[in-house]
């Protein structure tokens, strides 16, 4: 990489260095001896499997967490960060995965939020001049006087990137910044990324698990595998398979063979089906498909197009208030989420923490939690646990869940291990249907490798599987039918070997291309 100056620093030249980071929590050694090092104007990509260190690693970077052992150094001074105040006034911004914008605030309102510059008196019309001049810096377009909760997921993306930009980063760390958005979107923000790189942003690490953007974004990569620094190279000299590999320890397989399944029975019938959001409007609109035995119907769409209040009507969270749900014939529009399951329907929500698991919970009591009723299990409502601990043993000989036992508590998963346990206590039972809401989000290249197979084997063997995910090419390698949804309600539905990338993203983001007949 050539050298230029850029305010002051060279580009190229080291920014940050990490010097033999360590950190230990209670029975886990998350970082061991990481060295690593940033330069200026470069995409540095750090990549891993779930619980390979990453979030601890940038958590300690932003001062959220301090190591046992090593030191931080920032233009060739070493510092020491106390809270992620420390590291803002050196010049470190971090936009988290999770959202923490406030809702009913502006666009303007929450960049200007909290920061120290406001003081007691707020002047909005010069703070919101200089939002706008790093909008036309980096090629943001947002609108800075609209509701956050009027906002698309790539427009609040943006705001978050504001609000760090608008606090003085010069390092920036951004987590999974494309999880949730459509292609045009994800487009877009990865030339804002290219522009801040160019530009006297000093760098952007950049946490991912979609290869092909890392590939398409980064100078450099550096792989974690167990706390570990297993390699770092430079992007030109690398390829999917090559970072798989040395995320995961083997060779990963990247294109899965659609399972040749004879499509069965009607197994699942939604009929005009539509429900509000949580803010009372209409989130899901006079909906209609049907799924059948050996099938996986793919749903396809940004977040916040009504894929959400459409899993949890099926799944028996949230009512409909139109239409109706069959499922073998049998009306459940109304019935509860207990009669569901006895019925057959199995449910793997995308909230993997809030709603598929209980954190305090051993993995035997949260895998009691979808077998509290099956009289192979539990007795007059009380819990065989010795069957309890034999079954959740299984499940984590079978689905390769990384734990010291079935003892431990949820909480101390990681996110693919969480959800292989998920999974595998759905699975176990063999439903009818599934339902398989963003089940792969979050998910290192092994864990989704691993996931995506499972519900394979589940459509072999004859459940009818619904899965709803916001990564377009996952949806048109797994599925035999393609829903795009926009605004609550399906563009088409279009044969699966058939669906070209292009027109289904189209009809994601609303356009209904000319040459497609649905």
């Amino acid at each position: 990489m050539q050298h230029e100056t850029i305010n002051g620093f060279q580009r190229g030249a080291p920014v940050l260095e990490l010097r033999g980071i360590t950190k230990r929590f209670p029975g886990v050694l998350a970082n061991d001896r990481i060295d690593l090092e940033m330069r200026a104007g470069e995409i540095h990509a750090i990549l891993g499997e779930n619980g390979a260190g990453k979030t601890t690693l940038m958590k300690i970077l932003y001062g959220m967490l301090q190591p046992d052992e090593g030191e931080i150094y920032i233009r060739g001074q070493r510092v020491k960060f106390h809270s992620p105040q420390d590291a803002i006034a050196l010049g470190i911004g971090m936009v988290h995965q999770n959202r923490t914008l406030v809702a009913a605030h502006t666009v303007l309102e929450n960049i200007v939020l909290g920061h120290p510059r406001a003081g007691r008196v707020l002047n909005l019309k010069r703070a919101g001049e200089e939002v706008a001049a790093l909008c036309e810096r980096y090629g943001f377009k947002v609108d800075l006087k609209a509701s956050v909760w009027q906002l698309s997921e790539g427009e609040k993306q943006v705001v978050e990137i504001l609000k760090a930009l608008y606090r003085g980063a010069r390092i920036l760390i951004l987590d999974e910044p494309t999880s949730a958005l459509a292609p045009s979107e994800t487009e877009k923000l990865l030339a804002s990324i290219q522009a801040m790189a160019n530009d006297e942003l000093a760098i952007v690490p950049f946490i991912t698990h979609k290869l092909p953007i890392v590939l398409a974004t980064s100078h450099r990569v550096t792989v974690l595998r167990g706390g570990r620094v297993t390699a770092r190279l430079d992007t030109a000299n690398a390829n999917e398979r090559i970072l798989a590999r040395e995320m995961v320890g083997r060779e990963v397989i990247f294109r899965l063979e659609r399972a040749t399944v004879e499509r069965g029975a009607p197994v699942l019938q939604v009929e005009g089906l539509s429900a509000l959001s949580n803010r009372g409007y209409l989130a899901l609109r006079n909906v209609s498909f049907t799924v059948h035995e050996g099938e996986i119907f793919g749903i396809a769409g940004v977040s916040g197009n009504g894929q959400h209040e459409l899993a949890e009507v099926l799944a028996g969270l949230r009512p409909a208030v139109g239409g109706r749900v069959l499922l073998d014939g049998k009306d459940i529009t109304n019935a509860s989420t207990l009669e569901r399951w006895r019925l057959g329907m199995g449910y793997i929500p995308a909230e993997r923490n809030e709603v598929g698991s209980i954190g305090d919970f051993s993995l035997v009591e949260n895998t009691a939690m979808n077998y509290y009723f099956d009289p192979q299990y539990a007795r007059r409502g009380i819990v065989d646990y010795k069957a309890m601990r034999r079954l959740t043993e299984e499940i984590i000989a079978h689905y390769k869940v990384v734990t010291p036992g079935p003892d431990v508590r949820a909480r101390n998963l990681s996110g693919g291990n969480l959800q292989k346990v998920i999974l595998g206590r759905v699975l176990a039972r063999r439903p009818r249907v599934i339902i398989a809401n963003l089940p792969t989000q979050g998910l290192d290249v092994g864990a989704t490798e691993f996931v995506q197979n499972q519900l394979i084997e589940a459509k072999k063997a004859g459940a009818a599987v619904l899965l709803i995910s916001e990564d377009l090419d996952e949806v048109l390698a797994l599925s035999d039918r393609i829903a795009p949804i926009y605004e609550g309600a399906f563009m088409g539905i279009l044969p699966g070997g058939e669906a070209e990338r292009e027109h289904v993203g189209a009809m994601i983001a609303g356009t209904l291309p000319k040459d497609l007949v649905v």
